[in-house]
Formats: structure tokens, C-alpha cells, sequence
């Protein structure tokens, strides 16, 4: 059985959870997120938990069992906190600066890079060099994030680039130079 789909998931005051044909709709405090599912699994829902069952035990039942019970708990949070994820810009030159809804990237090409952010995700720039990607998806926020990200990674040997705030870049030594 699984561990994950097996145990409720408990619902914050101001958020509600309903069922509509196979669209699971959570609305809270922050917006409103819907998710289609497989018809494998359903939702009993009460006042203060929502529990996840499966229609039996077949494989892909169980598989999705699980998935769908952590989809939950991820949309829960989504709307009655939000997620967000911090990136840091190192370079000599390297900054971003928010123009509009837009960020402005110059991370030593030739041109300025212009992103801008999808509908739900709110960025902003602390600073030069700290990028703050914020929203109630946690998919589309951390896709926003890889993508800021994949503008310029950090490179190995002096680590100029975007990373994220909490990642550790594994650094080489240059050139030894022996003879």
C-alpha cells in the first residue's frame, strides 16, 4: 500500500476541495487550482481531510494512488501559502533588474535577455543579483525557475552564472601548468 497516498491530507482553514466529473478543484485564500485525474483513483472528502482511494489494486491504481495524494498536498499548500524559489546571479557585470513584469537579464552576452513570466508567477529582484520566483503552482514555479536558470548555468571553474540560492556548484581547478 502506499505510504504517501494512504495517509489524509489535511485541509488549512479557507480551503475547500471539490470534485466536478474528473477535475479536482482546490480554492483557498491565494487563488484557485484545478488537476484532471484518472478515474483509478477517488477522493472522500470531509471538513478538516481529504483522503485519496483507489479503485483497486492493480498497478497502475497503486502507482497513481500516490501521485495523486502528493498532487494534493502540493495544490493545499499552493493556495493557502504559495511556493517560491530563490535564485542568486554571480558574475562580474551579472545582474537582473525587473522592468514591468519583466525581468531584464544582462548576464555578459551581447544583449540583454527580456523574460517574462507566465500568468500565476510573480518575480521580482532583490538587489542586483537575487531573483525571487514566486506562485501558487508548484510545477509551473519551479519551471519559471529552471528556465531563469537555463539562461546562463553556473559554469565549474569560477562559477559565474544563475544558480539556485541553496545549490552547491562543485568547482574545478584550472589549468596546473606543469612542465
Amino acid at each position: 500500500m502506499s505510504r504517501v497516498g494512504s495517509q489524509p491530507v489535511a485541509l488549512p482553514l479557507g480551503v475547500s476541495v471539490s470534485v466536478n466529473d474528473n477535475t479536482l478543484v482546490v480554492n483557498g485564500a491565494k487563488g484557485e487550482l484545478r488537476q484532471d485525474f484518472r478515474p483509478e483513483v477517488s477522493f472522500e472528502i470531509g471538513k478538516e481531510k481529504v483522503c485519496v482511494k483507489r479503485i483497486d489494486d492493480s498497478k497502475i491504481a497503486k502507482s497513481m494512488h500516490g501521485l495523486y495524494a502528493r498532487l494534493l498536498t502540493n495544490m493545499v499548500t499552493g493556495v493557502s501559502g504559495g511556493f517560491q524559489k530563490s535564485l542568486e546571479i554571480n558574475g562580474v557585470g551579472y545582474r537582473a533588474e525587473l522592468k514591468g513584469g519583466n525581468l531584464l537579464f544582462s548576464l555578459g552576452y551581447s544583449t540583454q535577455i527580456e523574460y517574462e513570466a507566465p500568468e500565476g508567477v510573480q518575480l521580482s529582484a532583490e538587489g542586483n543579483t537575487k531573483v525571487l520566483v514566486s506562485g501558487i503552482d508548484k510545477a509551473v514555479v519551479g519551471k519559471v525557475a529552471s528556465e531563469i536558470r537555463g539562461l546562463r548555468p553556473p559554469e565549474p571553474y569560477k562559477g559565474k552564472g544563475v544558480k539556485y540560492a541553496d545549490e552547491v556548484i562543485r568547482r574545478k581547478s584550472g589549468k596546473s601548468g606543469k612542465k
